[in-house]
């Protein structure tokens, strides 16, 4: 399907657009034809006006319009038969509609179209009989056709763009792992701090996250696609363990900036690799986690299950040569980086629970912070 609409849309004729022109028409054939209304061209116009990204944005816009349109109607109505249309009785009538709305504490939107109401009313209202009562039925019956029309044709799905987004965020977060193990090297003039790539990071979960807002409201009031809130649902899931992975990484890179500081309390070389070896192995884990959440398949969960096993081993062996670790600061330091990578897996783990062997690092790994 998304390859018919493409087309258009490389001429500018994108689907919304598509959408809001048929709304309009539709609404003014019901409203003229059917409806014998003598002004079609309020339904159209709210038509135009509701069609909006998704079904509850169109839904919100039509809530709006409906509401501000009978709130500027009764202001005009209840004061109108008092002015002449003049300037005093433009600025005396706009100014009380929107500040009765401002204190009710109605959107703004909202607020402005009381304003255009009150307007229109109180220009044309006294000329035309009925004008009033035909501008709200106009009104609702263009934004309901709008709301139809959006929810029915095409509507949109914005899943597969989680889905995407969740296989980048992984991506990411996985290299960002990998690239922190350059803290470790202590020599040279300029060091690196790896708060670049953690700022990257954090930006990606956040573009992530406003991904799955735009999915979760792309579903509602859709009936076409409620078929897919179950798997929306475990997107969201897989989500929110990605963000508690980026708060462990965050806490691994501040762990990495203080064993920087004491040069001379770094550990040995050897150690040292052993725990770049640490983070690489945690590191595909999480891409492979996020490879699992959106394609399952026995493959890419065989490939997570290695992964996690392969970490958790290289994990253990930092453990068991912590004894060539011997300045307090430094072992602090050091356990906490293998504490939250211990977190870091047993995240990945949650897509399918494993043994009892996931907290065993975890746990050593505390108490080894707490020696610290």
């Amino acid at each position: 399907m998304s390859s018919i609409t493409d087309i258009p849309a490389k001429f500018g004729l994108t689907l919304q657009i598509f959408k809001t022109a048929f709304a309009a028409s539709l609404s003014w054939f019901v409203a003229s034809s059917l409806l014998h209304s003598d002004y079609p061209y309020f339904a159209a116009v709210a038509a135009i006006i509701t069609v909006q990204v998704t079904v509850a944005d169109s839904v919100n816009k039509a809530t709006q319009r409906i509401v501000g349109i009978i709130g500027g109607v009764l202001i005009s109505m209840l004061l109108g038969h008092w002015f002449q249309v003049g300037v005093f009785s433009i600025f005396f009538i706009i100014l009380i509609g929107m500040g009765i709305a401002k204190l009710l504490r109605m959107n703004p939107q909202i607020i402005s179209q009381v304003a255009v109401s009150s307007l229109l009313v109180l220009a044309f209202g006294q000329a035309r009989e009925g004008y009033a009562y035909e501008r709200i039925f106009e009104t609702i019956v263009g934004s309901a056709i709008a709301v139809l029309t959006n929810a029915l044709i095409i509507p949109q799905n914005a899943v597969p763009d989680v889905e995407r987004s969740i296989i980048a965020f992984s991506k990411l977060s996985a290299a960002t792992l990998t690239n922190l193990t350059a803290l470790l090297d202590v020599s040279g003039a300029r060091r690196k701090t790896g708060r670049s790539e953690v700022d990257a990071l954090i930006k990606e979960a956040a573009e992530c996250r406003k991904g799955l807002d735009l999915a979760e409201q792309s579903l509602k009031y859709n009936p076409l696609l409620t078929h897919k809130r179950e798997r929306l649902n475990q997107l969201a899931k897989s989500i929110r363990q990605l963000e508690s992975i980026t708060i462990q990484i965050r806490g691994i890179r501040r762990s990495l900036a203080d064993l920087q500081t004491n040069q001379h309390l770094v550990p040995e070389q050897a150690f040292i690799q052993q725990l770049k070896q640490t983070m690489e192995a945690t590191a595909n884990c999480i891409a492979a986690f996020g490879q699992l959440a959106v394609y399952e398949s026995e493959v890419n969960q065989k490939n997570l299950e290695n992964a996690v096993t392969q970490a958790l081993s290289a994990q253990e062996g930092c453990l068991n040569d912590l004894h060539s670790v011997s300045p307090p600061a430094t072992l602090r330091d050091i356990g906490s980086i293998l504490t939250d990578l211990g977190r870091i897996v047993s995240e990945t783990q949650n897509l399918h629970p494993s043994s009892e062997t996931t907290d065993e690092p975890l746990s050593m790994s505390r108490s080894v912070e707490e020696q610290g």
